[in-house]
């Protein structure tokens, strides 16, 4: 069993703080359901677990099996095992999206797969993510839907087959059909026993994928972990009880939480309750 872990991590970018002391492990065979506010440090936390340079880790530990993270290159990182579905993947011209998949396959094997192997591989998960087999020889999400760019993200997952998964809002911008994909590619990586670390503002992901534990992120920090009956608390009652019952204070706090729960956009819910 591996493990994957978080320890009084502080970062910022561009001088101000973002995370502010997180503690947070993850074992192989979990998938962590990371909820909170939005701006509140769920996406860095990810971001900087991978090594996005934007981000600067100002002191604390990121151990993968005891090994240092935070020591490792972007490629290293990726190559121990970890994985990043972004919330929003970038449109790369004139770099070929089977060339990517392939290189990125390569990268993490001893010997590079055979042309053949490649693409029974990109076949049979195509077929699985519900994607042409046209897609591979367009450029890297260019002129791809937003569902197709979050699709690709989860076809890259099942061809590279991390230790570890962070998605960041994967399911955003997708229909019921393209969800209920997603989730099915998912849950076959839970089988073979990768750890998630996932990210979204929707609970239908999280009935889909069944969470075996939760984290809520305020102020850049973990406020509080549990079981899944966390995400049916937020997702009636909204962030509100992170005050009442916790006694913290929600920073950044621009809207009542009470009106932001997990099931909808927190600026859909806004309008709607005209606050």
């Amino acid at each position: 069993m591996a493990t994957l872990e978080i320890i009084d991590l502080h970062a910022s970018v561009e001088g101000k703080e973002i995370l502010k002391g997180v503690n947070l492990k993850v074992s192989t065979g979990e998938t962590l359901a990371l909820l909170g506010p939005n701006g509140h440090g769920k996406s860095t936390l990810l971001a900087v677990i991978m090594g996005h340079p934007k981000y600067a880790v100002t002191s604390g530990k990121v151990l993968l099996d005891g090994k240092d993270v935070l020591s490792m290159s972007v490629d290293e990182r990726s190559r121990a095992g970890l994985f990043l579905g972004m919330q929003y993947p970038s449109e790369v011209p004139g770099v070929i999206n089977a060339d990517f998949l392939k290189a990125a396959m390569n990268a993490h094997l001893e010997k590079p797969v055979t042309l053949f192997q490649f693409y029974r591989a990109l076949e049979s998960n195509s077929k699985e993510m519900h994607i042409s087999l046209d897609m591979a020889n367009r450029s890297l999400n260019e002129g791809f839907s937003g569902g197709e760019k979050k699709r690709n993200e989860i076809l890259q997952m099942r061809l590279l087959n991390p230790t570890f998964a962070m998605l960041d809002e994967i399911d955003s911008g997708l229909d019921v059909d393209a969800l209920q994909t997603v989730a099915e590619a998912i849950k076959k990586q839970q089988q073979v026993g990768t750890g998630f670390l996932v990210i979204s503002h929707y609970a239908r992901l999280y009935d889909l994928i069944s969470p075996t534990r939760v984290a809520v992120m305020v102020n850049g920090r973990i406020a509080v972990e549990g079981g899944t009956e966390i995400i049916k608390k937020i997702d009636t009652t909204g962030y509100e009880w992170i005050k009442t019952e916790l006694g913290i204070k929600i920073e950044k706090d621009e809207m009542n939480m009470r009106y932001v729960s997990i099931g909808s956009c927190a600026t859909k819910e806004a309008i709607k309750s005209g606050k």
